[in-house]
């Protein structure tokens, strides 16, 4: 059956409460439905979301031989973690990088990722809509 695992990193439990003018207004739980209600009949969905960097590297360890594809919003952790791009990189499926606002415009330290060198697409600054952006690529490329 196929497989999406959907991993947001820090502080994106706050989605829709922490900074919504930059932001938006969209919860977690909104990105959660709104990405069920994109995938057909037979797709399953894993959804976690983690302040820590170790929860995040054991989720993506956990999506090897199960999942098809990881849709992940690192948080601060794109800017800093060559553990997660470790993980990522043992991961065979493939991997949507999203970021809800524009990395590009912000500060100079958000301007890099590590994360992008394994991510097969990035979106950023698409706010909320950058979640259902990479399902739908996803479902185009598996399918």
């Amino acid at each position: 059956m196929p497989h999406i695992t959907l991993l947001n990193g820090p502080n994106l439990n706050l989605l829709g409460q922490r900074q919504p003018e930059l932001y938006g207004r969209d919860t977690l739980a909104d990105v959660e439905s709104a990405v069920r209600a994109l995938l057909p009949g037979g797709w399953e969905l894993t959804a976690e979301q983690s302040n820590h960097e170790g929860a995040l590297v054991d989720a993506i360890q956990a999506a090897r031989g199960k999942s098809d594809a990881i849709v992940i919003n690192p948080g601060a952790y794109s800017h800093t973690s060559i553990a997660i791009l470790d993980a990522l990189n043992s991961f065979d499926g493939v991997v949507i990088e999203v970021h809800v606002s524009n990395i590009h415009r912000r500060e100079e330290f958000r301007r890099h990722s590590h994360v992008s060198l394994r991510a097969d697409g990035v979106i950023a600054g698409l706010g909320a809509e950058g979640y259902a952006a990479a399902v739908r690529r996803i479902l185009q490329i598996v399918e």
